[in-house]
């Protein structure tokens, strides 16, 4: 069971591995809910858009987040601008180490007529992807696959960096994927900060 932790810890227990604290990315520019209807090759142009949109201005990231990110932990995100960005923000000023590794699942649309607005095509293209549709792009096998290497990787660096803690800047449905394989791992989430934008959960050696 998930329980809460104090975002003022900042001090990492001698000899454990450090936390693994995975990140959702801040508001962007493009909303992904937010469009007029359209039909799926509209749709497939603008989520390319959305990929490569920069965080909204004028947001701050929140302070029990930046409360929790110590001040030697590494810093990593996706290769997506707007993770790239929030991870910045989290580093506040240190290196940030980006790969394509932790992007996002694709959502390709499957070929229906008529016109939905995103946020319809974004649940559809979602579930289909799941059941097997990929439209030429990464398949829901290839990303767990994905998944389970980029979660070995966050727990290898935990468990080799001398108690630093590894934060990562990522995405919704990708941090979905990263979770049962961080468990497997050994690593317990000790504070579960929901899905939103900037929200956060933290893993612990068990």
């Amino acid at each position: 069971m998930d329980v809460a932790v104090r975002p003022t810890e900042t001090t990492p227990r001698a000899g454990r591995p450090g936390r693994i604290i995975i990140v959702r990315h801040g508001r962007p520019e493009v909303i992904p809910k937010e469009g007029p209807p359209m039909g799926w090759r509209d749709y497939k142009d603008w989520w390319d858009r959305y990929e490569l949109s920069s965080l909204k201005e004028g947001q701050a990231c929140p302070q029990a987040l930046l409360n929790v990110v110590r001040e030697d932990a590494i810093i990593l995100s996706s290769a997506r601008p707007r993770a790239i960005q929030t991870a910045g923000h989290l580093g506040r000023g240190r290196e940030v180490m980006s790969d394509a590794m932790f992007n996002e699942a694709p959502l390709p649309p499957p070929r229906l007529a008529g016109r939905m607005r995103p946020k319809n095509w974004n649940k559809i293209a979602r579930l289909l992807w799941v059941f097997g549709h990929s439209g030429g792009q990464e398949a829901v096998g290839e990303a767990r696959i994905r998944a389970a290497r980029a979660a070995g990787e966050l727990v290898r660096m935990a468990e080799e960096n001398d108690g630093r803690d590894i934060v990562l800047a990522a995405h919704g449905w990708f941090n979905r994927m990263l979770r049962p394989h961080i468990k497997r791992r050994g690593f317990a989430c000790i504070h579960n900060g929901g899905d939103k934008y900037w929200s956060y959960r933290i893993y612990q050696k068990r």
